[in-house]
């Protein structure tokens, strides 16, 4: 009798990231800091804002590691966006944000150009931002939502320390549902849980699953 042959699970095309909120500005802080009129802030104002997000700068190397492109997507103006990104250490491309907003798919349709993808199939898209969501939707990607570091808690991360545990988890777990409300596939707290959601989606995936 021949033995079972074992079935690889597909691997992944790309995966793109919300930046504020996801990679780095723990609860998506610096919305409730930006000026009305839309000017830029000043280098050491965004200094606080720039911190990786837990288990952020971890899953951007696992991915360069796998050979998986990654990008961020941003709707605040370029010259905010990229003092946002200066931490991640050049692991994870940017793409500027375009003309449309959120819930439109172009950004997600853009960022996957600039990475060279040229099908869909096995591309993801992670934020806490239900309309960065919609978008990835939209766009016919899988979709992650955070629930715990994006603009849903909207904690920083003083503020997110502070709480009990059962005011972090009343509020993680109202985020959830408006994630999963928005249509994300999976929603887990943060990065560090990132890469045990992708094997899981794989194995969607595997059983022909489509986003």
């Amino acid at each position: 009798m021949l033995a079972p042959v074992a079935v690889q699970a597909p691997s992944f095309t790309a995966v793109l990231f919300g930046l504020s909120g996801c990679l780095v500005d723990f609860g998506a802080q610096v919305r409730t800091v930006r000026s009305s009129d839309g000017k830029s802030f000043l280098s050491e104002d965004m200094q606080r804002f720039t911190t990786p997000t837990p288990g952020a700068l971890d899953a951007l190397k696992n991915l360069k590691q796998r050979g998986i492109p990654c990008a961020w997507i941003e709707e605040y103006p370029v010259s905010i966006a990229h003092q946002l990104a200066i931490s991640l250490e050049g692991l994870v491309v940017g793409s500027p944000a375009p003309n449309s907003r959120w819930p439109a798919p172009d950004a997600c349709w853009q960022a996957l150009m600039g990475l060279n993808v040229a099908h869909l199939d096995g591309c993801v898209l992670v934020s806490g931002d239900p309309r960065l969501l919609m978008a990835g939707l939209n766009a016919g990607v899988w979709t992650i939502g955070l629930a715990s570091c994006g603009p849903l808690c909207g904690r920083s991360p003083t503020q997110w320390e502070a709480l009990s545990d059962l005011q972090r988890e009343r509020l993680r777990g109202r985020a959830t549902l408006e994630l999963y409300a928005a249509g994300a596939h999976s929603v887990i707290d943060h990065l560090a849980d990132l890469e045990s959601c992708l094997a899981d989606i794989a194995l969607r995936r595997l059983k022909t699953e489509k986003p």
